[in-house]
């Protein structure tokens, strides 16, 4: 039996539809590892594009069940890397199509969303586009969006696309305590993440992709030159052209895959329905999506039904890379995410939160996400999103469709595509320096919200230098 989900408020507040199991095939011309974002997109994509396509999608535990299912709900089109960063690496032209691209996904997301229907995942609350609000609550976050906002200019994203705040504008969308100003962008909407992932499970299967759950991958055996790729899995083979591994944060559980990714814990926590007094204090009214420029990350959103769903990072990395149920809550940060929130909206010290769960993201060495398709072996894979998967998914999934069919595409050309990973440092080096980087975050957050600016900077320093 699958472990049992964290106490997640989109558990509580979406029922999955009941689904009859079905047989493993021996055999498809297209097998996804994951039944995720990643592996459903990629699903989708490949059976709209080539309705003859065989394609089984396995799940060791049952669709959405990893990050997929329990995330921020944060459609957005941010990237883990900046601007400056992609045109460093790929020059220009690439780095303004990917976020033009990505600008693009929370559409394709959208459009999506408007085709399901209620009994499927859709209806209200599955996906509603109010934007995001990064906000500025101190000098250096103030310096911060503002360095975002001219390098946006720089490469011809205008203030349609990303627009800077001042106090009052900012605290017109947002009330928060301090702030100063902000960033907004329109192109990011509030999902529910587990209806989203649980309509796309459905939309999938309705245009005949073969979902088999509870199943475990236990290895893969790449194509040679007279033989296809074979996956065994704990219900028998299957054999296929084409293996997609979609299992991000979960890759390191595969064999031979330990360092290609860094399992990254996220937290949140969930509220009460919040009286309509308190959320007229707070703002908030289009449901923008909603975070601070502070470097130990922060994001929530006012859910369709009234609710706060807030979360951050900052859960301790686990030695070897370790992944277990029983990481997916921690008290120490519960604590911590609900004296966040008092701090940024005192009129909520008193609301209850009984939700409280999380999850493992992946985080690749270098920060970048990847799209890639060997043919000669007949493996292809995708993620390493940082936690800002919904849409670069979505992306993905459909680059990667591409790939496999043999479609040059606007698509198939971004820079994503191909990118070749870094494989983290052994232990206990890994876990070493991601502690140093939560350190330094931590720090110099601390120092910046006390007014310490050199003792800010001189963490800021050690944080950006050792977190790529």
């Amino acid at each position: 039996m699958p472990p049992i989900e964290p106490p997640s408020l989109w558990n509580a507040t979406w029922t999955r539809p009941q689904v009859a199991p079905v047989d493993l095939p021996h055999e498809a011309d297209v097998v996804i590892v994951g039944g995720g974002y990643t592996g459903l997109w990629t699903a989708f994509s490949l059976v709209t594009n080539d309705p003859a396509t065989r394609v089984v999608v396995i799940e060791r535990h049952q669709v959405g069940f990893g990050a997929s299912g329990r995330n921020g709900g944060w459609c957005s089109a941010l990237f883990p890397l900046g601007l400056d960063d992609l045109a460093r690496q790929h020059g220009r032209d690439a780095a303004v199509a990917l976020q033009r691209a990505m600008f693009d996904a929370v559409e394709s997301v959208g459009r999506f969303a408007a085709n399901v229907d209620t009994a499927s995942g859709g209806g209200d609350g599955l996906f509603h586009r109010g934007g995001t609000l990064t906000l500025a609550r101190s000098d250096r976050q103030l310096a911060s969006i503002r360095r975002e906002a001219s390098s946006a200019r720089r490469f011809g994203i205008g203030e349609d696309d990303i627009r800077l705040l001042d106090a009052a504008e900012a605290n017109a969308m947002c009330a928060a305590t301090g702030v100063r100003g902000g960033i907004f962008s329109p192109h990011c909407a509030a999902v529910h993440p587990l209806r989203l992932v649980s309509a796309m499970a459905a939309a999938c299967r309705d245009h005949g992709v073969t979902i088999v759950e509870g199943t475990d991958v236990t290895d893969i055996t790449p194509a040679t030159a007279t033989t296809p790729a074979r996956v065994h899995t704990s219900r028998g083979d299957v054999t296929a052209e084409v293996v997609v591994l979609a299992t991000e944060a979960f890759t390191t559980q595969l064999p031979g895959h330990r360092r290609d990714c860094l399992p990254l814990y996220s937290m949140m926590i969930g509220s009460e329905p919040i009286p309509d007094e308190r959320w007229a204090e707070i703002g908030l009214d289009d449901r923008p999506t909603f975070a601070d420029a502070r470097h130990s990350v922060i994001y929530g959103q006012r859910t369709a039904d009234g609710r706060l769903a807030f979360g951050g990072r900052g859960a301790p990395y686990h030695f070897g890379s370790t992944i277990d149920p029983v990481h997916d809550t921690d008290e120490e940060v519960r604590r911590r995410l609900v004296a966040t929130v008092a701090d940024l909206f005192p009129s909520l010290a008193d609301v209850h939160f009984p939700f409280h769960w999380g999850g493992p993201l992946a985080v690749p060495r270098d920060w970048h996400p990847h799209v890639r398709f060997d043919r000669a072996t007949g493996i292809a894979s995708a993620g390493g999103y940082v936690g800002d998967g919904v849409a670069t998914a979505n992306l993905a999934g459909r680059a990667l469709a591409d790939l496999i069919l043999g479609r040059d595409t606007e698509l198939t050309r971004l820079p994503i595509v191909g990118h070749r990973l870094r494989r983290w440092e052994p232990e206990p080096l890994r876990w070493a320096g991601i502690r140093l980087v939560a350190l330094a975050a931590r720090r110099a957050d601390d120092a910046d919200a006390a007014g310490r600016p050199r003792a800010a900077a001189v963490w800021d320093r050690v944080y950006t230098t050792f977190r790529g």
